[in-house]
């Protein structure tokens, strides 16, 4: 090799070169080349611990909501490197054993320690102050100090005896799983739409146009919110009513003996039914702030449409449903157990059956000239009490229909026919068919299904019974007018009430062929309804605008409450019912306007026992506070 090619030589020309500049930077040559101002320039770099790797859309399925729901929480631990060691660990008296020839020193010293102990027993007590002077000189040694090892660190730790685990386990059906994929495009979406659209113009539900032109109108998905928000709005505009309704009791029956009012709460109203006059009331029992309130008209010469709405108490403003009829209702009912289930008589003779959860405005079910339907205005309607849908209603051309609901129509039977009471006189002059009755009002009996009581025109009231359709049980000289009212008492089983345009109430024992009670209100009345809380109160209304209240524990002879709540001049009260549960009262007058009104104290007011607390009264208490009534009056009569 020669000497211009040796290594060393080579290297130390370079470095000479080197060396003679030395503050000369050596760049490579691929580097890029900056300005001064974007050398300058900060660069500000922020170091988070998130991994950008990281997915951000996964979504486990929850068994509890049974979909796939997105997680929150995402690990953003990135693993890069990962070494198993082989270390083993030792004991602090190996640790300073590091080399084999001190291990061996120590196995040596320990073998002549062990003869030396061997010597010392064997000499005796000669030998005894040997081994304590070697004592003494091992104890003068002084201890190395214990040097901490920071690279061999032994940690301590002791072991506790732990509980028994008691497992539960519990097996389930998992639900069934499927893989679904699927593409999605616009066109996709776009043919979905098209066929939604063309099933909805096969059913004729909605109208394509409509649904394109005008896709906000449909406000029928928002009506839920709307009422709850309307009720919520009035009960606010309304809170001192409402709290009257729930706690307001008249200070003042404290100082009344016998005496009590009633308190004006809601007024009900409609303003297309304001020319209407109100021809019936009935509470929904299921519902108890529920009523419905038929709308017609008493003046003959003047019949027109009619209206049936149905209002609640939490709203006041405006009917929870709105019915308009071609004619004018005179009746209603709402059965008992199916509370959606309206039954409706009408001025043509018609009756019809509403079903409240349908979203039409037609009745499920109507009467017609060919399966039985009245010839005359139908003056009431009552559901049976037995299980089968079954209603009755009376009119004035004389029959007493039972009607049946079947799946799509009304099935009809006579159970009676009113004949007008002749003598045998006028049998023989020539009369072979007793003419007609006209029936205005009846009531079944709260026990027995088979017995109701008939109000007739000419004012007289029958007692009939669904296994005799050809005669009357009995015969009661009622009333000089039509009977408008007929209720038997929801206690007593003998007990039974009318009303008439002749300005009397009357109140009669069905043993009896004269009435127990008869009171005079010097005004046509117009409806009597009994309480349902005692056997002895009942309310009645008159034309002249007043609520009349009878208690006959209290007071025999007159009522104990005689209010006006409307004009004297200028309205009509016509009908009354009690609410089934709370102590509330509404009337209706003949502009469409209804007031509902609460007692007071003194006007539901239950006997007191010995010790002036109130008694707990019940049915078989109310029956005997009406039989102790009758029996003081038999015991009366001659």
């Amino acid at each position: 090799m020669s000497k211009d090619q040796h290594p060393a030589k080579s290297f130390k020309s370079n470095k000479k070169k080197d060396d003679d500049d030395p503050g000369k930077l050596i760049k490579p040559p691929e580097q890029l080349e900056l300005t001064e101002a974007e050398l300058k320039e900060e660069i500000t770099r922020t170091l988070t611990a998130k991994n950008p790797h990281a997915p951000q859309n996964l979504a486990h399925y929850k068994f509890h909501d049974g979909a796939y729901k997105l997680t929150t929480a995402v690990d953003h631990l990135a693993v890069h490197f990962v070494l198993e060691g082989c270390l083993e660990h030792q004991d602090i008296d190996e640790i300073h054993a590091t080399t084999p020839e001190e291990l061996t020193e120590d196995a040596t010293g320990e073998e002549g320690e062990d003869s030396a102990d061997e010597e010392g027993s064997g000499d005796g007590d000669a030998d005894g102050d040997g081994g304590e002077e070697e004592e003494v000189v091992e104890d003068d040694i002084p201890a190395e100090p214990k040097v901490t090892n920071q690279f061999n660190f032994i940690e301590r730790a002791s072991q506790t005896l732990n509980n028994p685990l008691q497992g539960r386990s519990i097996q389930t059906i998992p639900p069934p799983r499927c893989n679904y994929t699927a593409n999605a495009c616009q066109w996709n979406i776009y043919d979905v739409y098209m066929e939604e659209l063309q099933k909805r113009e096969n059913n004729k539900d909605y109208d394509i146009n409509k649904l394109i032109e005008t896709p906000s109108d449909d406000i029928t998905q928002v009506a839920k919110s709307a009422m709850l928000l309307e009720r919520m709005v009035n009960q606010n505009t309304f809170n001192e009513v409402a709290q009257d309704f729930k706690y307001f009791e008249d200070a003042a029956d404290e100082f009344r003996e016998q005496e009590g009012t009633v308190l004006p709460l809601w007024k009900f109203q409609y303003n297309k039914a304001k020319m209407m006059c109100v021809t019936a009331f009935c509470w929904n029992f299921v519902y108890p702030d529920f009523f419905g309130v038929g709308l017609g008209s008493y003046d003959f010469s003047k019949q027109g449409r009619g209206m049936l709405l149905f209002y609640t108490l939490k709203n006041s403003t405006y009917p929870e449903y709105i019915f308009p009829t071609g004619s004018g209702v005179m009746t209603l009912d709402i059965h008992k157990q199916h509370s959606y289930l309206v039954a409706v008589g009408f001025h043509d003779g018609c009756v019809c059956v509403y079903n409240l959860k349908n979203k039409g405005q037609d009745p499920q079910y109507k009467s017609t000239v060919n399966n039985g339907m009245h010839t005359d205005p139908v003056w009431q309607v009552r559901w049976q009490n037995d299980k089968s849908l079954n209603f009755y209603s009376v009119s004035s051309d004389g029959r007493v229909v039972s009607w049946t609901l079947r799946k799509n129509e009304l099935v009809f039977t006579d159970a009676i026919r009113l004949v007008l009471d002749y003598t045998v006189s006028d049998w023989l002059e020539g009369i072979q068919e007793l003419p007609n009755a006209s029936g205005t009002s009846f009531d079944f009996h709260p026990q027995i299904d088979d017995l109701f009581v008939v109000g007739t025109q000419e004012g007289k009231i029958h007692k009939c019974s669904k296994n005799y359709s050809s005669q009357y049980l009995k015969t009661y000289e009622a009333h000089n007018m039509a009977v408008d009212t007929v209720k038997w008492n929801p206690y007593h089983p003998k007990v039974f009430i009318s009303c008439s345009s002749d300005w009397t109430v009357k109140i009669w024992d069905q043993d009896y062929s004269v009435p127990m009670f008869t009171f005079e209100l010097n005004a046509p009345v117009g409806d009597v309804d009994w309480a349902p809380y005692s056997s002895t109160v009942f309310v009645g209304v008159t034309t002249d605008g007043l609520v009349h209240v009878f208690d006959l524990v209290i007071n025999k002879y007159q009522a104990i409450c005689q209010q006006p709540v409307v004009n004297k001049k200028k309205t009509k009260l016509t009908h009354v019912e009690f609410n089934p549960v709370d102590p509330v009262i509404v009337v209706g007058d003949d502009r469409g306007v209804v007031i509902s009104l609460k007692l007071s104290p003194n006007l539901r007011k239950k006997p007191k026992g010995k010790k002036g607390r109130d008694l707990v009264e019940g049915p078989e208490a109310e029956v005997a506070k009406m039989e102790k009534l009758l029996s003081m009056l038999r015991e009366l009569e001659p």
